[in-house]
């Protein structure tokens, strides 16, 4: 392959877009699978590089696994393979349902692109493999199965390190971490909100660096840092109370100081 060419797996995120922006604006070839394909014709149209859409079945594996072999035929192989699928939810009550979608999406969807992809660098002989993945996978959390899932993402990618690195082949496998980016919009937070293309911008640094693992942005790792830390006493505290408990002991607190 002269051109260089990725495939981007999960396209329609507002992150994903901005990679894609941005490895076009540099003229690379692009691939973009999402669900929606519709939606993103227009968005793709104006790339100033070459890109094709594909129609992703993120809930079936096996579609998966084939749309991502047509996919890599088309393109006569790809240097750079990102993954960004994940899907989140929460209610207290824990349904099944939920649960199980969240399983299906995060671990099998994801591992059917991950170890497709892997095995479509061996045969081609390199190629780096890039996933964007969440600090959510550092501990458990309230939305029980995204938690998990996400620090399954993480250790799944470090078991495919461990096998490029047995077969030693040059195949660069990146954990890309993004910080808590969900939970900052809805506070609001200027600090810990970054803008889209920043996030895309330090995220592609990050890929062409060839780090195995990178907070995005790097402010999260202060965050990742501390949440490792935490005595589960005091985390599992700080996640599981009310925002009326948590004013409620803030209110008690002043209250306190003040006499």
């Amino acid at each position: 392959m002269s051109q260089a060419t990725a495939i981007i797996v999960g396209a329609s995120s507002l992150v994903s877009r901005e990679i894609a922006t941005q490895l076009a604006e540099q003229g690379v070839e692009l691939a973009l699978l999402a669900q929606d394909t519709e939606s993103l014709k227009e968005f793709s149209q104006s790339l100033p590089s070459q890109v094709s859409l594909h129609e992703l079945a993120i809930e079936r594996p096996k579609d998966i696994i084939a749309t991502l072999e047509s996919v890599w035929q088309q393109l006569g192989g790809a240097h750079l393979v990102i993954v960004n699928t994940g899907l989140n939810g929460y209610d207290a009550s824990l349904p099944w349902q939920l649960e199980q979608d969240i399983i299906t999406v995060n671990v099998q969807g994801y591992s059917a692109i991950c170890n497709t992809a892997f095995r479509l660098f061996v045969e081609q002989g390199y190629g780096q493999l890039a996933a964007i993945n969440s600090i959510a996978g550092l501990r458990g959390g309230p939305s029980v199965a995204y938690h998990a899932s996400k620090a399954y993402a993480s250790s799944y990618l470090e078991g495919l390190s461990m096998h490029a690195q047995r077969l030693k082949l040059p195949i660069t496998i990146s954990d890309l971490q993004l910080g808590l980016l969900d939970k900052a919009a809805m506070q609001q937070s200027r600090l810990w909100l970054s803008p889209p293309h920043e996030v895309a911008r330090q995220a592609l640094k990050a890929m062409q660096k060839g780090k195995r693992r990178a907070y995005i942005t790097k402010r999260w790792r202060l965050v990742a840092w501390l949440t490792k830390l935490l005595p589960e006493f005091i985390y599992n505290t700080r996640h599981w109370r009310t925002k009326e408990e948590r004013k409620a002991a803030r209110a008690a607190r002043a209250a306190k100081k003040a006499q």
